[in-house]
């Protein structure tokens, strides 16, 4: 029996005894009583006890009778700490000259008596359980005695692991465990309970608690109130799944990563282990073909979510076709755009299949809800959730909210959808309005790359272009187009077209320049209103010679190429860029450097500079390391825009590289004449010569006339000297320039004329022919196929 210490928090410790007899005189005194008023035994002993009370005419008159009940009521006593209010009772003893008598504190009492009412009160009503655990966690006194948790009775002396789960109790047994450490209470924490007497069972309680202490202050247990908010914390939790599906899913346009976003909402949220199903028609942009029943219905695992394990070897892995589905009702109930559950007892019989069993069912799997992706009337895929390590099987509600979720997630599926097969065609568009890769010439090979937009951006207007030219010349175009998707394409097909159609002029790159910057000034002008100022583009064009071994060189606001030169040493070309094409009113400069055989060329877009760390530098570092001169160009630019710094590809790279090569030494032979009649023959004597020392006989007459022609024309209509210059290479290239801007013009003579056949007769005997003009006058080329 444990004793009680003045400091102890029992109710007989504030009772004060005093025995008084018939006269009202005490006869003895306790000590409590010392020290309700601060006086001792000795001081009251031998007096009247109505001395003691600070308005005596409120006291009944007598003590009670032998026979008769006690007298009680409340009195205002007097001592040496002052007055205090107390509660009394008087009661006759054995000998009829004794009586006992028994006083508290009046607010003492109330409490006593208020706590009483109230542990009454909270016992005997069952909305909230009350639990009252020693400082062992031991039931000392509760009013759930009926069965709390199943079919385990809640007694008294009962421990937390006695009636749940060993993991709930462990959770719950630590946090009032915390409460009797620290006297912290705990307020409405969520409490899962899982029945030992039913495993299927389980409970949501809302648990506050408080640490119970004596008078000394020490813990004296713990006191749990609880109440079943099961049906709140699933609707909380419901509604979590909800939100967390309509905030998490959408934000990528990317489908396998929208899939994967509905099987990681639902995991652990809604079960243990999801997959999401795709039509492969979707996963393509398309929409999905219309099936009722089963057989293949063209399924493709598109994402899975294991929990915390890794995905089980034996289920189907993503990417995989789904195998064809037997003709089920449940079959038919998805198709409808209805969600479903079914145990795997179930699963097992309607499949007949132990292979497709293993390689759906999970191995502790035991309930299975599948909900289709349905949107606007066709089946997108489904969504499908297994419980393996929670008991408890899926129910009609789940089925309702998990077909509510999927109802947003298939919209999110076929934004995706929508937008990877507008994508595509865009895609497509690019790439059909760039060039092929990779071209090759006895002079030059290149190569380019173009990439969208890392992110899910749409692709732009950056492109490249090969252009092959007369006399072995090439023109490279890099170009970067204002803004992404269809109209930047579209912009970029414009100005590529004609980029074509300039380069055929044989203009200088300057020239070329200034000619586009007039077209993005129409295009710009045919803009609608507010679009007009963000039509803009810019470029960078180098025209390549091989025989004398330059490029020249000029762009409109675009980032200058890098040389990368035999010896490995690389740098930006020094250059003078004007301004981006539309803004109109600035020249443009050219510059010419010299490219020696094996040197490398890289033309590209700001999306390179922004892949290799934002400065051309970092590209000029990335070329810089010897590269091998017989390496493949393609390797190269895939290691350039494999960039190492993803989210900053946040435009378009378009990239050009280009490898220079030599002519045989004596591939080119040069002549220049007076403007004399008689030095015709001489051109038609060193062409004769030149072909037979390449073994060219077999065109020899046809040459011949081809240079009398043009020499003759030449000294007819300008004034200076005439140059004439042979290039063998996969054809024979013949050039006659003089000092005249005179156009040569291909004209039908009437049989009355004397001249104007010589043209006419060039063009009959070569396979192309045409004219450019440089600084000093024009050039006539011809070339002819060379003998099999």
């Amino acid at each position: 029996m444990r004793s009680t210490s003045p400091g102890d928090d029992g109710l007989l410790a504030d009772v004060a005894t005093a025995l008084i007899d018939a006269r009202g005189v005490v006869v003895s005194w306790s000590d409590a009583a010392s020290r309700l008023l601060a006086r001792e035994a000795e001081d009251v002993r031998g007096r009247s006890v109505l001395r003691l009370v600070a308005d005596p005419a409120g006291l009944p008159r007598g003590l009670p009778e032998a026979d008769g009940g006690p007298l009680d009521g409340t009195v205002r006593l007097g001592g040496g700490a002052g007055q205090v209010d107390v509660e009394y009772r008087v009661l006759p003893t054995a000998s009829p000259d004794r009586f006992l008598v028994l006083a508290v504190p009046a607010d003492r009492a109330a409490d006593v008596r208020h706590g009483t009412t109230l542990l009454r009160a909270l016992l005997a009503q069952d909305a909230i359980g009350v639990v009252l655990r020693d400082t062992d966690l031991a039931v000392v006194r509760t009013n759930r005695t009926p069965g709390l948790f199943g079919e385990v009775p809640y007694r008294t002396g009962t421990r937390l692991a006695d009636v749940m789960h060993a993991e709930d109790a462990a959770k719950a047994e630590a946090s009032l465990r915390e409460v009797l450490a620290t006297g912290e209470p705990v307020v409405n924490r969520k409490q899962r309970v899982r029945s030992l007497a039913t495993p299927s069972a389980e409970w949501d309680f809302s648990v506050s608690a408080v640490r119970l202490e004596d008078g000394g202050g020490r813990p004296d247990g713990v006191v749990v109130l609880l109440t079943d908010a099961t049906e709140q914390f699933q609707a909380a939790h419901r509604l979590e799944l909800r939100h967390r599906m309509a905030s998490t899913v959408g934000r990528s346009l990317d489908i396998i990563r929208t899939a994967q976003d509905i099987a990681d909402v639902l995991v652990p949220a809604f079960g243990d282990l999801a997959w999401v199903d795709l039509a492969a028609d979707v996963l393509n942009g398309d929409e999905p073909s219309k099936t009722f029943g089963g057989g293949d219905l063209n399924l493709r695992r598109a994402a899975v979510c294991p929990g915390d394990a890794p995905w089980a070897p034996e289920l189907l892995q993503p990417g995989a076709s789904i195998p064809p589905l037997p003709d089920r009702p449940l079959v038919r109930l998805l198709q409808q755009g209805r969600a479903v559950t079914v145990d795997r007892a179930t699963l097992e019989h309607g499949l007949a299949d132990p292979d497709f069993v293993r390689a759906t069912a999970p191995e502790k799997g035991h309930s299975l809800a599948v909900a289709p992706l349905f949107a606007r009337g066709l089946v997108l895929g489904l969504a499908a959730v297994w419980r393996t390590e929670r008991p408890e099987p899926f129910d009609q509600r789940d089925v309702d909210l998990l077909s509510e979720v999927a109802s947003h997630a298939a919209l999110a599926v076929d934004n995706a959808r929508r937008y990877t097969r507008e994508h595509r065609a865009a895609v497509a568009l690019q790439e059909h309005l760039l060039p092929q890769a990779v071209t090759r010439t006895t002079v030059l090979e290149t190569a380019g790359h173009y990439l969208p937009a890392s992110g899910g951006a749409e692709i732009g207007g950056d492109w490249y272009d090969a252009i092959a030219l007369p006399s072995l010349r090439t023109a490279l175009v890099v170009g970067d187009v204002t803004g992404h998707g269809l109209h930047a394409s579209a912009t970029m097909g414009r100005l590529r077209t004609a980029v074509h159609t300039l380069a055929d002029l044989e203009l200088a790159p300057d020239e070329l320049l200034t000619h586009l910057d007039d077209l993005v000034t129409r295009v710009a002008a045919e803009a609608e209103p507010g679009q007009r100022d963000v039509v803009g583009a810019t470029c960078l064009v180098v025209l390549h010679d091989p025989v004398a071994g330059q490029c020249t060189v000029a762009a409109a606001g675009h980032p200058p190429p890098v040389l990368v030169l035999p010896d490995g040493g690389a740098e930006p070309v020094a250059l003078r860029p004007g301004p981006p094409l539309g803004v109109g009113g600035m020249p443009f400069e050219t510059t010419t450097v010299d490219v020696p055989p094996g040197s490398l060329l890289a033309l590209f877009t700001d999306g390179l500079i922004e892949r290799c760390g934002g400065e051309v530098s970092d590209v000029v570092a990335r070329l810089s390391p010897p590269h091998d001169p017989a390496g493949s160009l393609q390797a190269l630019g895939r290691a350039l825009v494999a960039s190492d710094r993803p989210h900053a590809a946040r435009d378009d790279t378009a990239l050009l590289l280009a490898r220079t090569a030599s002519l045989p030494a004596d591939a080119v032979a040069r002549w220049e004449f007076p403007t004399d009649p008689a030095a015709v023959a001489g051109a038609r004597t060193v062409v004769t010569e030149q072909l037979a020392a390449w073994g060219l006989d077999e065109i020899g007459f046809t040459t011949e006339l081809i240079v009398s022609e043009l020499v003759t024309n030449a000294i007819r209509y300008t004034k200076g000297p005439v140059g004439l210059r042979l290039i063998r290479d996969t054809s024979l290239i013949c050039e006659v320039s003089d000092p005249s801007n005179t156009q040569p013009r291909l004209r039908r003579a009437r049989i009355t004329d004397e001249g104007g056949r010589g043209l006419f007769l060039v063009a009959q005997l070569a396979g192309r022919w045409g004219s450019r003009y440089g600084p000093e006058g024009k050039t006539i080329w011809t070339e002819q196929p060379l003998p099999s």
